[in-house]
């Protein structure tokens, strides 16, 4: 992935990773790029092939571009800092999770505990695939969750999980201040303190 040099990537793995998962992060800084229908479905054809608890596949997504009403909808609801680097994006992605499954040879849905933990699988492949593909994509959590249901008229036993924005990497200098000083790949906490060999 291309970057700038005030935005170069100073990740350091403490164990030895495909430089994709370094390289990934979530930018706010987008320069108003719009894209296709066929773009968008793309990186959400990575995100189809994800693993889920007995392929159930419990990801939905609501796709609004730049020029549609479900795009201004969308803004709308998130709140004014989000809206404010969000509306230079290409695409936003409301990203949503079939509550119910039904294995093979059963009559009826039955509840699906896994199905938020596996949409998040979904969106981490189609957040890889924007990096791999020259996008950028960025997850929010802070938007008006009821107003994005009825913009997207989300169906009953479905829950919106997040909203997902994608475009092109901009211009860091577009953000507001307090923004443009957080423009940058963040860090992790080290695996040391995240796993353990044997119970916790």
């Amino acid at each position: 992935m291309r970057q700038s040099p005030s935005m170069r990537n100073t990740r350091q793995a403490d164990h030895p990773v495909d430089a994709q998962f370094t390289e990934r992060w979530s930018p706010r800084a987008f320069n108003g790029e719009a894209m296709t229908e066929a773009e968008v479905m793309a990186l959400l054809e990575a995100a189809r092939w994800a693993p889920s608890s007995n392929n159930g596949q419990p990801w939905r997504f609501a796709i609004a571009l730049r020029g549609d009403a479900l795009w201004d909808a969308l803004l709308d609801s998130m709140n004014p800092t989000n809206r404010s680097w969000a509306a230079h994006a290409g695409a936003i992605v409301a990203v949503a999770s079939y509550q119910l499954a039904a294995r093979a040879g059963s009559e009826a849905a039955k509840p699906n505990a896994m199905h938020a933990f596996d949409t998040g699988a979904a969106w981490a492949y189609l957040a890889m695939q924007a990096s791999l593909s020259g996008w950028a994509a960025h997850g929010m959590g802070g938007f008006d969750k009821e107003q994005a249901a009825r913009a997207i008229r989300l169906p009953a036993e479905h829950s919106l999980q997040m909203l997902a924005v994608i475009g092109r990497r901009g211009d860091a200098a577009l953000l507001s201040d307090a923004l443009r000083e957080r423009e940058a790949p963040n860090g992790r906490r080290p695996l040391t303190e995240l796993a353990v060999r044997g119970s916790f």
